[in-house]
């Protein structure tokens, strides 16, 4: 069985069909939220000690690492944050180095993913210290008196202490058909040329890892991931109509105009901030929401001649 992420993150103060409210004020709004995020973590419910024998003058001189815990498939487990204590000395500067020194060496029961540890394959997506990051190239904040706080990705279930289900993320990155689409047959070996103007349309949308960052970020996306597919996706589905190799164009506007697939994007902008690789997907769905509009003014004119 599989649990939501819900006692570190309070319930987010957007509501459902506001389409048409003030962007400042919404973003004013997730700002408190993120801030009341914070807050909650700092009163946390349960800790489990994983060294209670830790003099108070040895974790003075360590960080402590409230990591949480939890899997749903032991009956007689319950969501917790177990606290341990790393000399920074020992390790390299970023949250992952933490967590594989701690699985390594005082549990390795701990659950997570990570791969590369270069910021390139988007596995060590997780909540580090209340911001979806990736833990491979998040550093540690060196300050002994004040907890690093490590959850799994925000409003995502549960399989086993930071490890998510992502198969509905997948699943809606599918949905956009993410490769090149052609109707004119290729001509022997001979490659799709680009403009140098063109090529440079695909500048900050290639780059992405789908680590999910910035959708779990999204409130939009909190509300009903079943529907909206979310900024990660929605940049990705836009990095396709700008190529201009592609020549599925109007086709992949028509299918992304449906539903609310594109248009409960709120431009709250937290997408953006949180993005680990730093690209800006706010800037993107603006451009695709604007591409969607001009292909449905098409369409409408088109079927009055």
């Amino acid at each position: 069985m599989l649990q939501r992420l819900s006692t570190v993150f309070r319930k987010p103060m957007f509501w459902h069909g506001t389409h048409h409210h003030d962007s400042n004020d919404a973003t004013k709004r997730l700002f408190d939220t993120v801030s009341s995020t914070v807050k909650g973590i700092q009163q946390i419910n349960y800790v489990v000690e994983h060294n209670p024998n830790l003099t108070a003058e040895e974790k003075s001189k360590m960080k402590q690492f409230l990591i949480y815990r939890y899997d749903p498939a032991d009956e007689n487990d319950f969501p917790k944050y177990v606290s341990y204590y790393v000399d920074l000395k020992k390790i390299p500067p970023m949250y992952l180095d933490a967590l594989l020194y701690i699985k390594d060496n005082y549990d390795s029961s701990l659950s997570l993913r990570r791969s590369c540890r270069e910021g390139i394959c988007g596995s060590c997506s997780m909540n580090c210290n209340g911001l979806h990051k990736l833990a491979c190239i998040h550093a540690i904040d060196t300050d002994l008196t004040q907890p690093a706080y490590i959850t799994p990705l925000g409003h995502m279930f549960v399989v086993k202490d930071l490890v998510v289900d992502m198969t509905n993320f997948y699943t809606q990155y599918k949905t956009i058909d993410p490769y090149l689409k052609r109707k004119t047959p290729k001509e022997g070996n001979k490659e799709y040329i680009q403009s140098v103007e063109d090529r440079k349309l695909l500048d900050g949308l290639y780059e992405c890892v789908l680590c999910a960052c910035c959708s779990t970020s999204c409130p939009s996306y909190w509300w009903h991931p079943d529907r909206y597919l979310g900024p990660a996706v929605l940049m990705q589905a836009y990095r396709w109509i700008v190529d201009s190799r592609d020549e599925y164009t109007d086709e992949r506007l028509e299918k992304l105009a449906e539903d609310v697939k594109v248009e409960d994007c709120q431009n709250i902008g937290m997408c953006s901030f949180t993005c680990p690789k730093g690209l800006d997907p706010q800037r993107s769905m603006n451009h695709l929401m604007k591409l969607i509009e001009e292909y449905k003014e098409r369409k409408i004119a088109s079927a009055t001649l």
